[in-house]
């Protein structure tokens, strides 16, 4: 006998209650930040996570893997680090026979949840070895193509720009994680209890509340929200308000804004809208769900120029601004439907 949709959102509901809760076992506050990684991976997305070091964002991917149950990976990106060590490489093996043969050693890629650590510390050569594994799920080498295990997902720590020693990503590369994700620095009550949990003799460590296949189910529920059609096309008005140009409507963005955002924009503010949709009991998302979650969609798709960075002029300013200047129903949703009209 079939799940009712009601029980459905309350499992939902639920298991990510549980895992949230085990993940608060381990890092100190943090909740937002958290909240936003798991909503991520229950969309299929990659996360970027920026924060000045010391901050537990190694900790917290690490503990996200230990919940869910997942193989986990690492790897500490350094200006050194080459592709390679990345995806993995052939290597001669000689058999027992004596004959020799080029074999697949495959690289620390090769695991559900990897953590690219410190990603700008690398050069853009070897960051860019991580866009197949993230687009595709697939790594080729020598011209052969390996399968990633499923589910896979990237979660990227990286220093703020300000940081010495240090690339900024691609603008191809930060267009594939779904999320960046802004980790704060902890207020006095969280300092106090860093402390009380990590200078004793007891280290907490989070245990398997969930496995793969039901963060695939939950991801399959996810998809299956609809999404109104007003509430679609309020999410790709404000995508297309990021975009600079002469017809820009939002004025910061037509003064400060390099680059917009892309489709996949869209694409992810509506995915982790359904998600947010879900966590409030609801079947159905609403516009309150898509500017909850324009942030960390778009804060690494909207690049701001010279101007705007001598002015501290953030690309959070910049999406406040679109989401005070994008009406929820306006003219734009009277002319999708006079464009869908029949001809006469």
């Amino acid at each position: 006998m079939a799940q009712s949709p009601e029980l459905d959102v309350a499992a939902f509901k639920n298991d990510f209650g549980r895992l949230m809760a085990e993940v608060a076992k381990v890092i100190v506050g943090q909740h937002e930040v958290v909240e936003q990684a798991l909503i991520a991976l229950i969309a299929g997305g990659h996360v970027l996570l920026e924060g000045v070091p010391g901050l537990g964002k190694t900790l917290l991917v690490k503990t996200m893997a230990d919940a869910l149950s997942l193989s986990f990976g690492r790897i500490q990106f350094t200006p050194d680090l080459m592709p390679a060590d990345i995806v993995g490489t052939r290597v001669i093996v000689e058999s027992d026979t004596g004959a020799k043969e080029f074999v697949f050693r495959p690289g620390p890629v090769f695991c559900h949840i990897l953590l690219a650590d410190e990603i700008n510390r690398a050069t853009p050569k070897t960051q860019s070895a991580l866009l197949e594994a993230m687009q595709e799920q697939t790594v080729t080498v020598f011209g052969e193509s390996h399968k990633l295990p499923h589910p896979f997902l990237t979660l990227a720590t990286q220093n703020p720009m300000e940081q010495e020693g240090t690339y900024p990503l691609p603008e191809a590369q930060l267009d594939r994680f779904f999320f960046k994700v802004l980790v704060p620095r902890p207020g006095m009550a969280d300092m106090m209890d860093i402390c009380d949990r990590t200078t004793g003799v007891a280290v907490a460590r989070a245990q398997p509340v969930m496995d793969g296949p039901r963060l695939l189910q939950m991801r399959d529920l996810s998809r299956r929200i609809p999404v109104p059609q007003p509430v679609k096309s309020y999410a790709v008005r404000v995508v297309l308000n990021t975009q600079p140009g002469p017809d820009a409507k939002i004025p910061s963005v037509k003064q400060y804004v390099r680059y917009g955002s892309s489709p996949r924009g869209a694409q992810a503010l509506i995915l982790a809208a359904k998600v947010r949709a879900l966590l409030s009991g609801r079947m159905n998302v609403a516009f309150e769900d898509v500017k909850a979650l324009a942030k960390p969609v778009l804060r690494h798709r909207t690049i701001v120029n010279f101007e705007a960075e001598a002015e501290g002029i953030s690309s959070d300013r910049i999406i406040e601004d679109v989401l005070a200047g994008t009406r929820e129903v306006g003219e734009e949703v009277a002319a999708i439907a006079n464009d869908r009209r029949p001809a006469r």
